[in-house]
C-alpha cells in the first residue's frame, strides 16, 4: 500500500513562519512535522509515499530527496502555486498512488498525531469507498465536521483529523483543478460509501503560530518530565 502526504497548502495563517518555508517543514521538538508522518508510515510497513507540493515545495524535495536516506521511496506531485485543494491534489496524484494497489492512505502534512496508521492497512474497502479518522473537537472547531457513520442516530459531530483511507474510484468523478474534499465526504456519507472511526489519542492541527508554540511547550515539558 502507498500513502500520500498533503503538503501543498500555502499556510497563510502560519505567517510569518511560512513566509519562506512550507508549513510541513515547521518543527515540533526539533523535527519537521512531515518527518513524523514519514516515520509512522515506515513503521507501518509503508515505504512508497507521494508528497504533493506547491508553495516552497522544492524545499521539501530538497530536504527529503527520493527518501533513500529514510529507507523509503518518495515521489512528488507538483501543483501550480495556490495548489489544487485536497481532492484536486489527490486526483492529480492518482497515477503515482495506484500503480499496484487500489487503496491508499492520505495524511494532512500539517497535523501532529500519534495515530497508528498500521490499523488502516488492515481495512478492506470496496470500490469507491473511503474511511476517515475523526477526533474530538478542538477549541478552534467546536461544532465539528462529521458524525460517526456507525452511530447514525447520534447527532454529535467530530472533527476530521486529516487522516483517511481511500479507494481510487472514490475520486473517479473528480475533474481537474481546485476541488475540495469536504463536500465529497459529506456526499459519500449520505450514500453509505464513507465509514468513520473516532480516535481519542494525541492529535493537533498546527494551524497557527500559537498552536505550534503550544505543542512545542507541551513536548518540552514531557521531555523534561
Amino acid at each position: 500500500m502507498k500513502a500520500m502526504i498533503l503538503a501543498a497548502g500555502r499556510g497563510q495563517r502560519m505567517m510569518p513562519l511560512t513566509a519562506e518555508l512550507p508549513k510541513p517543514l515547521l518543527q515540533v521538538a526539533g523535527k519537521p512535522l512531515i518527518a513524523y508522518h514519514l516515520e509512522r508510515l515506515k513503521n507501518a510497513g509503508i515505504v512508497e509515499v507521494v508528497i504533493n507540493t506547491a508553495w516552497q515545495g522544492y524545499k521539501i524535495e530538497r530536504f527529503f530527496g527520493n527518501g533513500a536516506q529514510l529507507g523509503m521511496h518518495i515521489h512528488y506531485s507538483h501543483e501550480p502555486q495556490g495548489g489544487l485543494e485536497t481532492a484536486g491534489g489527490i486526483k492529480q496524484a492518482l497515477p503515482k498512488l495506484c500503480s499496484k494497489e487500489d487503496t491508499f492512505i492520505v495524511i494532512n502534512g500539517d497535523i501532529f498525531t500519534d495515530y497508528d496508521v498500521h490499523a488502516l492497512t488492515k481495512l478492506e474497502l470496496h470500490e469507491g469507498e473511503a474511511h476517515i479518522v475523526l477526533v474530538e473537537n478542538p477549541a478552534h472547531n467546536p461544532e465539528g465536521d462529521f458524525g460517526l457513520t456507525h452511530q447514525p442516530m447520534n447527532e454529535q459531530k467530530y472533527t476530521f483529523s486529516g487522516i483517511g483511507l481511500y479507494h481510487k474510484a472514490f475520486f473517479e468523478q473528480v475533474g481537474q483543478g481546485k476541488i475540495p474534499l469536504g463536500p465529497m465526504l459529506r456526499e459519500g456519507i449520505q450514500e453509505n460509501k464513507v465509514s468513520s472511526e473516532l480516535y481519542l489519542g494525541l492529535w493537533h492541527d498546527i494551524g497557527t503560530p500559537e498552536r505550534l508554540e503550544q505543542i512545542n511547550r507541551e513536548m518540552e515539558s514531557e521531555h523534561v518530565g
